[in-house]
């Protein structure tokens, strides 16, 4: 075999490591990007049972202390 085949051999090695490399590394930037949204996510749940129980709370002041809510206009 030519130092012709080795030397393209070679090139193929390291364009295919270098693509390999950059996918690796955009991969990681989308699993982080990923972690970040799950966080998110998990922080909007614990607001919205927060906001139910508000909601529930107040529903049964105003049924204690007879308050009615006037009736939304569209």
């Amino acid at each position: 075999m030519s130092t012709e085949f080795w030397v393209t051999m070679l090139v193929y090695a390291v364009t295919i490591g270098s693509f390999a490399g950059a996918v690796l590394s955009r991969l990681k930037n989308i699993e982080k990007d990923q972690a970040k949204h799950n966080g998110v996510l998990e922080r909007l749940v614990v607001v919205e049972q927060s906001t139910k129980s508000a909601h529930k709370r107040l529903d049964t002041l105003e049924e204690t202390n007879g308050y009615r809510r006037k009736p939304e206009t569209e």
